[in-house]
């Protein structure tokens, strides 16, 4: 029998469940069906919100020959296995549809595309740059990370989101309702609290908890039964999904939080269970520059350092430098004002647009630029005391703003009083 997951597996887009940003009215995907103008695109996002139920029904809907992949059992020689039977597929269509082979070229989803090697990668650039496939990828990770750049350039990135509270419950009806195994269990939902939060965001999570409840006999579902039921079925950690994400979350969070106990037990968690330690290591640099930033600036040496020391002396003796950065960062001070100052300045951006560059900051390569006025004005700084000179950096409708806002370790306090010392004190 198959699992309640794949018996509700959409097949149109009208019963797609979620990622309305991606597929609602007006929508890029949506949009995209409709025009029959399919372009490469890689699908990011976690486990269980409709990665593969979206390239399936994408392929559907167009009426695409469809191939699929998995990155964890193909090789280079599979990936030109399939862009040969798809070329020989655009030479069916040439003559059945003159003119238009690029536009019902054939769809080559691959499952874990993180997981290629570059070899694997490269191997499908001449067919994706010249249309013999329309690729669509799916990843849990990072595809700037794990996706090498030529193939990035030749695709979109569409981010999936976890399903909200509306979609799961949505979901949740539809087992109840529509799925002909569950429906003769009359089952009776009287809170949906425990299992929402077990779900977190993921349909597939969700649907083996209808089914394992289900299969226990029980008639009426409250928060207490479902929780009684994960404890004596726990799900393993799964390193492609499941608690991968609610693992790697309370590791970062016991760092943020400054507690070095819980963020190596988080830690031991996913040694144990066999996580990428390339994986854990980059969220310690995210780490590092995120949640301590200036207020300890070796911090992203020390991740930085356990990342390279990692590359070079492999596994499991790998497990003591990602110990000691995770120790580090816990216990150093901590300080988000970087953070927050990149994106207050990437609010600001989106917001005034292309403000112009003051003249006396551009370069003034020919004698035009220099009749113009550019780079007139201009005060070298090494020329002054203390390297310092006052001038105008900004662009004039935003010369008083500020994005940065020290915050209040010794570390940014020093910072702030310098800064206040040049620009308060300084001759203009």
């Amino acid at each position: 029998m198959l699992p309640l997951a794949e018996r509700l597996r959409p097949k149109t887009l009208s019963d797609y469940i979620g990622q309305k940003h991606l597929v609602g009215e007006g929508a890029i995907l949506r949009q995209m069906i409709k025009s029959g103008n399919l372009s490469s695109f890689i699908l990011w996002g976690p486990p269980g919100v409709g990665k593969t139920t979206l390239a399936r029904i994408i392929a559907h809907e167009l009426e695409r020959p469809f191939y699929t992949l998995s990155a964890v059992t193909s090789g280079v020689k599979e990936v030109r296995d399939v862009i040969e039977k798809a070329k020989r597929e655009a030479q069916i269509n040439s003559g059945l549809f003159a003119g238009q082979t690029d536009q019902r070229s054939p769809i080559l989803f691959i499952d874990e595309i993180h997981r290629f090697s570059k070899s694997q990668q490269d191997s499908l650039l001449g067919a994706v740059e010249d249309g013999t496939i329309t690729l669509i990828g799916a990843t849990t990770e990072n595809p700037s990370f794990e996706v090498i750049n030529p193939l990035l350039s030749r695709c979109q990135i569409y981010v999936l989101q976890p399903l909200g509270k509306d979609d799961l419950l949505e979901l949740l009806q539809r087992a109840i309702k529509e799925d002909e195994i569950i429906r003769e269990q009359h089952l009776i939902i009287k809170e949906t609290d425990a299992i929402l939060r077990y779900s977190g965001g993921d349909a597939r999570k969700l649907l083996n908890i209808i089914e394992l409840v289900s299969n226990s006999g029980v008639k009426e579902v409250d928060n207490e039964t479902v929780t009684r039921q994960l404890q004596q079925n726990p799900v393993a950690y799964d390193k492609d999904g499941e608690l991968h994400y609610d693992i790697i979350s309370a590791f970062i969070k016991s760092i943020r939080g400054s507690d070095p106990d819980a963020a190596i037990y988080w830690l031991a968690r996913m040694v144990a269970a066999g996580e990428d330690p390339k994986f854990i290591a980059r969220r310690l640099v995210i780490s590092a520059s995120e949640d301590i930033g200036l207020a300890n600036p070796n911090a992203m040496l020390v991740a930085n350092a356990c990342f390279d020391t990692l590359q070079k002396i492999g596994w499991p003796e790998g497990r003591i430098p990602l110990a000691m950065a995770t120790i580090y960062l816990a216990t150093s001070q901590k300080s988000n004002s970087a953070y927050l100052a990149i994106d207050t300045a990437l609010a600001e951006v989106a917001n005034s647009g292309n403000l112009a560059v003051p003249l006396h900051l551009r370069n003034a390569p020919t004698q035009l630029m220099k009749d113009l006025g550019y780079s007139e004005g201009y005060k070298y700084a090494h020329d002054y005391p203390n390297h310092f000179v006052k001038q105008q950096f900004m662009p004039d409708d935003l010369k008083d703003v500020h994005f940065w806002e020290p915050q209040g370790s010794p570390q940014e306090q020093k910072l702030a009083e310098w800064m206040k010392h040049l620009w308060g004190e300084e001759e203009q």
